[in-house]
């Protein structure tokens, strides 16, 4: 998949965290479309097309959304709950939350989210935290057909055939170089 093509949803309230975020990204290298949503019901309402997120051209549905877990309105773990029942929709989704607590962990992986990172404490970490998400779920992941996140594979090569990463509480850029040579090794 390339990574200029599927949009991401980072759903997150903290303007710092938001700033921070788009930062590491740009540092990155990442050209994505990014939607940011201020709270769980803007979440639902972007995913639904609904009021001003009407016109899909200019919103279009994620192939990845970064959700935190405590938000305003509508927690995280209910936005969670509400995307996995909706049969149209199947974009990755991966927590990003400052919770370590067991309870959160383990209630968000029940939810189906695809993998739970804790938010890094410093730019540095943050920037390698984004290039291991850039690396991992855009360019290796293989997501299911017909879903946003597939929309834009192009290459065999940038893909694991059948891995489904819904691993550990934190991914690194060791994991993704590992990951990279994996595919490398069996294409």
């Amino acid at each position: 998949m390339t990574t200029t093509t599927t949009t991401i949803l980072l759903v997150e309230d903290d303007e710092n965290d938001v700033f921070f975020f788009q930062r590491a990204l740009n540092k990155a290298g990442m050209n994505n479309p990014l939607q940011v949503a201020r709270d769980g019901q803007e979440a639902i309402d972007y995913l639904r097309g609904g009021g001003k997120f009407a016109e899909r051209a200019k919103f279009p549905l994620p192939g990845l959304i970064l959700l935190d877990l405590k938000l305003p309105f509508v927690m995280g773990l209910d936005v969670l709950k509400w995307v996995r029942q909706q049969s149209d929709l199947s974009p990755i989704v991966v927590i990003l939350s400052s919770s370590r607590q067991d309870e959160d962990v383990a209630a968000a992986y029940r939810l189906g989210a695809n993998a739970y990172l804790v938010k890094a404490p410093d730019v540095n970490k943050l920037e390698t935290m984004v290039r291991a998400i850039k690396d991992f779920w855009l360019m290796q992941n293989t997501p299911p057909p017909g879903s946003a996140a597939g929309r834009g594979q192009t290459t065999a090569n940038a893909r694991v055939e059948g891995l489904l990463w819904r691993g550990p509480p934190s991914v690194t850029g060791s994991l993704a170089h590992a990951l990279s040579n994996l595919s490398r090794s069996h294409l």
